[in-house]
């Protein structure tokens, strides 16, 4: 800003949306691109804390935290996403594999569905928002179910990761193979027909490859007409690839 030039400081609240949209913006623009927060609270004429608090919101939410949120909307109507480029991305990542999608992963991750989103449709989402459609989309199981357990011990082996490895079938019969480790990292895939040993081994396969490490894969929980398949594997899929049932 020049010397001399007189800040006027706004009310962002009192902005029509569009507006609005646009000075969140610019701000997180502003910020992201170097300039220090009281700086960019000076050439936009807002508050310091209010940078802070939009900044915040676009790391946690991504393009979700530029959308003002109007009392009474309907549910998911400021969701970034519309319902149709969700079905697309849900279709997208199903029955495929992200290499399958032309994205440099051996297994879907949040990340993974951030990037598709964003190479298809130019739009950035954060974790945290992917996750919001996962849970959406119904391919992640109850509260609870992927938290790590009592007696995984992530220490337990220092050569390998330990991976909790749930199998989930959704309410619109897609079946999803989720490896969840300690530090909360996610993994999966969905497909419209059962996993049986072999696509259970190959997600395992490709999970160790994106790891690039050995895996330690604990099994709870596993539905008993499933658990036999696993049960018949010959040993793990490679040696890279251990498999315990508690």
């Amino acid at each position: 800003m020049l010397s001399g030039e007189k800040m006027v400081r706004r009310d962002a609240r009192r902005l029509p949306e569009a507006a609005l949209e646009e000075l969140r913006r610019r701000t997180v623009a502003a910020v992201e691109s170097g300039l220090s927060r009281s700086e960019v609270a000076r050439l936009f004429g807002v508050s310091r804390k209010t940078v802070g608090s939009w900044v915040s919101s676009y790391r946690d939410l991504g393009e979700d935290a530029f959308r003002p949120r109007t009392r009474g909307r309907r549910p998911g109507e400021q969701l970034a996403l519309s319902p149709g480029r969700q079905a697309a991305t849900l279709e997208a990542i199903t029955g495929r594999t992200p290499e399958e999608a032309g994205l440099p992963y051996r297994v879907w991750t949040r990340q993974a569905i951030a990037e598709l989103v964003n190479r298809e449709f130019r739009i950035t989402l954060s974790p945290r928002t992917v996750s919001g459609y996962l849970a959406r989309w119904d391919l992640l199981p109850g509260p609870g179910v992927l938290d790590v357990q009592p007696g995984i011990d992530p220490a337990q082996s220092r050569a390998a990761e330990v991976v909790r490895l749930v199998w989930h079938r959704t309410p619109s019969g897609l079946d999803v193979l989720l490896a969840v480790c300690p530090r909360g990292s996610l993994f999966f895939d969905v497909r419209t027909a059962p996993f049986d040993a072999a696509s259970a081994a190959d997600f395992l396969r490709r999970l160790a490859d994106q790891l690039a490490r050995p895996i330690d894969v604990v099994v709870r929980r596993w539905p008993a007409r499933a658990t036999g398949l696993v049960r018949t594997w010959p040993g793990a899929p490679d040696d890279r690839i251990t498999v315990r049932f508690l």
